[in-house]
């Protein structure tokens, strides 16, 4: 019986996924499922075993099925073919220490994680315990995925001191940026790799009960998550002896409710507390105050997820790729009008121009690019003229940037960039929380005020006005919606003005 790897992952479903894997079934095929590769463009994607190795066909669909079982029997060419994955240029540039297993292990198999490499780290971890594991996050230079980019070991090492009998692991899985997808991917395609990261950060401080805060949006990764934890819980990696050891570990998995500022630390906090989810005035930091006033350590998916290779690995490994205080890799999403959407992970380095027109290979479109949203809809938006700014955390930052979580999001000329300003000021109205009012009503005065600047003959004083605007809400925003808006406006502005003459 021919052996078929078919993604399962949301992407490679919502064109037509499942009904390829129905067709191969009826075919009498054995599908394997498996995550995702990353090639958007180019799913669904299948790959089939054969006596050379694993062939990969593209953009597949159920009707072609017969045709490619076909080919692979007569050793023929087909107009689908990819040959080996592992040597398509996207997947071969790559440097994947996150997203090494996904698209290859069968996500909701705990032997086949282990079988390829998984519960090493935490093996490593359960070996040289607390102290020395918070040594090697430390020393590793990881800093965390979810945009703010702070030191992981310093975050892990306060929670550590911390006093406190009960302490808690949180995992910010609400990715709710435009253009991003690396979390959902990866709970998806390698959910054991996300809990066993944070297994090993519970091991790090002391906590024995862990959350994952999934945005309602992501019921597959809502459904891969739970049966992982299930499935973790009947083999020892999780419970009151995690892998036989001393040290108790378990994990809930809980969804949001569609609120973009619960991806906010304090915020999520609130929500997994059942209260309306509100940013919290800091100090107290989580850390000592925290979940249910407890000491409590907040990660993205993507921080934990690094964990593992760091502990199974070394930090002298890990803190080998990237540039200046950005270490390890990266897994950036491209999307928008790119012809090469998908995820690709790398060391911190590559240019941004090279990230759009080498790796995503320009405009699907094939218009002029004009312009890139970095960072989600809170990022700056940077002309081709900043191309050669290096995907690193203090590059982007010494040019009024941000990294976020690693999504690109390219427009190209048709753009009205004056129109995507007032969007932000738009799309902070309606996520605020309400509860500071530099967010609550300077987003609605930002509208107001590109209105007006867009509507009177001489807009000077409106330009001055919104500049004025963006000055309070990034300095006296309680948390960054409010605080981050200005980056999008004044980017727009900044490098755009000719979007904002009077449209009269």
């Amino acid at each position: 019986m021919m052996r078929v790897r078919v993604s399962h992952d949301a992407a490679s479903i919502a064109v037509g996924g499942l009904a390829v894997a129905r067709a191969l079934r009826e075919a009498d095929a054995q599908v394997l499922r498996a995550g995702s590769r990353g090639l958007f463009w180019l799913e669904p994607l299948i790959e089939i075993e054969t006596p050379s190795g694993w062939q990969a066909f593209g953009q597949v669909s159920a009707a072609d099925v017969p045709s490619i079982l076909e080919s692979v029997c007569r050793a023929s060419p087909h107009a689908l073919a990819l040959g080996d994955i592992e040597e398509h240029p996207f997947l071969k540039r790559q440097t994947r220490l996150t997203f090494a297993r996904c698209g290859t292990v069968d996500p909701a198999s705990l032997d086949d994680y282990a079988n390829n490499g998984g519960l090493k780290g935490l093996k490593h971890a359960i070996e040289i315990g607390p102290e020395k594991i918070r040594e090697e996050i430390a020393a590793s230079g990881l800093r965390g995925r979810g945009g703010a980019g702070f030191p992981a070991g310093i975050k892990w090492n306060s929670a550590a001191l911390a006093t406190g009998a009960q302490k808690y692991v949180v995992c910010n899985a609400d990715e709710g940026d435009s253009g991003t997808y690396a979390d959902r991917m990866l709970m998806e395609g390698d959910p054991f790799l996300l809990i066993e990261g944070m297994v090993i950060a519970g091991v790090a401080i002391g906590a024995t009960k862990g959350y994952v805060y999934i945005r309602s949006e992501y019921p597959h990764a809502v459904a891969a998550m739970r049966h992982a934890v299930e499935v973790g819980r009947e083999h020892g990696l999780l419970g009151e002896s995690v892998l036989g050891s001393r040290h108790a570990f378990d994990l809930e998995i809980r969804m949001g409710a569609g609120s973009y500022v619960c991806g906010e630390e304090t915020a999520l906090l609130d929500s997994l507390e059942g209260k309306r989810g509100q940013v919290r005035a800091k100090p107290p930091l989580p850390v000592h105050v925290g979940l249910f006033g407890k000491p409590t350590i907040i990660n993205n998916v993507l921080t934990f997820a690094a964990a593992p290779t760091i502990l199974a690995k070394g930090s002298t490994f890990y803190q080998s790729f990237g540039m200046g205080r950005s270490r390890g890799t990266m897994p950036i999403q491209l999307a928008g009008d790119i012809k090469h959407g998908g995820l690709f992970e790398t060391a911190f380095g590559l240019t941004l121009g090279e990230l759009v027109n080498d790796i995503g290979g320009g405009a699907r479109s094939g218009r002029p690019i004009r312009a890139v949203q970095v960072g989600g809809p809170l990022g700056a938006y940077f002309p081709p003229a900043l191309f050669d700014t290096p995907f690193d955390y203090e590059a982007f930052t010494a040019k009024d940037g941000l990294i976020g979580h690693g999504g690109i999001v390219v427009f190209n000329d048709t753009v009205d960039m004056a129109h995507q300003a007032r969007f932000a000021m738009e799309f902070c109205a309606i996520e605020s929380c309400g509860k500071c009012t530099p967010c609550r009503i300077g987003s609605v005065r930002g509208m107001e005020v590109i209105d007006r600047l867009l509507a009177e003959p001489d807009n000077a004083a409106q330009v001055a006005l919104l500049k004025d605007l963006c000055d309070v809400m990034k300095s006296g925003s309680l948390c960054a919606l409010g605080g981050f808006v200005p980056y999008p406006v004044m980017s727009a502005l900044q490098h755009f003005p000719e979007d904002f003459r009077p449209r009269c």
